[in-house]
């Protein structure tokens, strides 16, 4: 039995194999009530809640490859959105709620595709021979960011006008950059790159300048995940031997821990919208 009951007003999702298999998982934000939401031999991941609120989208395996499903915040009406043979993965919620951006190989090689909220109207955003993986929305929904090797195999976080116009390398930088996230205000993005020898988390500008660290090098720190006020970005470490997810101010300070299990804890999504708890 579930020793929390799962909760609708929880602000942040993840998941864990602490129960025998990867499962996804709430909590509130301070690292309380952690709940499960999904029961499911197959593996459930990647986390990723609605511009609202509403629901939280993530990729299972449970149909036999990869799929995206969607259900609400206390795991209730789990429904799958993807119906195809290839592999469907790394959902990622536009503001209004309309729309999901995703991974898929389906035309033989990684791409970024959107469709609508409920699985209809999938059109292809990316078009290259290369890996084009990890999608992340703006604010205002005008652009997505994702991840790519298509610069020589060197990985870079462009961001693409949500029709596909316009790709613009970000980082520009010999080391790896991946797992964009832009602020809620629009005018910073949070990444992760190993430049200075392993993966840390990092803040630019949102046109790609005045990249600083905020995680201290000793570590792996992965999957930036901003509050909905800015003020705190959430993400997860092995800093303490095994994946835990960690909690710090959007300039690098009060870095604390919010989960602590000897199991995997990870890839946190932050919930845009909160409503109030009743």
């Amino acid at each position: 039995m579930n020793p929390v009951p799962p909760h609708s007003d929880a602000d942040i999702a993840f998941y864990s194999d602490r129960d025998g298999n990867l499962e996804i998982y709430s909590m509130y934000a301070d690292g309380s009530g952690q709940a499960r939401l999904t029961y499911n031999r197959a593996i459930d991941i990647d986390p990723a809640w609605s511009g609202d609120g509403a629901k939280i989208a993530f990729m299972s395996s449970r149909d036999g490859n990869w799929e995206i499903y969607s259900m609400d915040p206390d795991g209730a009406h789990q429904t799958r959105l993807t119906y195809d043979p290839a592999q469907d993965s790394r959902p990622a919620w536009s503001p209004d709620a309309t729309k999901l951006a995703f991974t898929s190989n389906r035309d033989g090689d990684w791409e970024i595709y959107v469709m609508n909220a409920d699985g209809s109207n999938v059109i292809q955003v990316t078009s290259n021979e290369d890996t084009d993986v990890g999608p992340a929305w703006s604010p205002d929904g005008s652009r997505i960011l994702f991840e790519t090797d298509r610069d020589q195999g060197d990985w870079e976080i462009y961001s693409i006008g949500a029709d596909g116009s316009n790709p613009t390398n970000l980082t520009n930088h010999p080391g790896s950059d991946l797992l964009g996230a832009w602020s809620p205000t629009g005018n910073k993005i949070a990444f992760v790159s190993d430049r200075e020898g392993q993966r840390e988390i990092y803040v630019m500008d949102a046109g790609g300048g005045n990249a600083t660290r905020l995680t201290v090098l000793g570590s792996r720190n992965d999957d930036p995940t901003w509050s909905p006020d800015g003020g705190t970005i959430a993400f997860w470490s092995d800093r303490d031997g095994n994946w835990e997810v960690y909690r710090m101010g959007s300039d690098g300070s009060a870095q604390s821990n919010l989960t602590r299990n000897r199991s995997s804890d990870a890839g946190a999504d932050w919930r845009p919208a909160r409503p109030v708890r009743l």
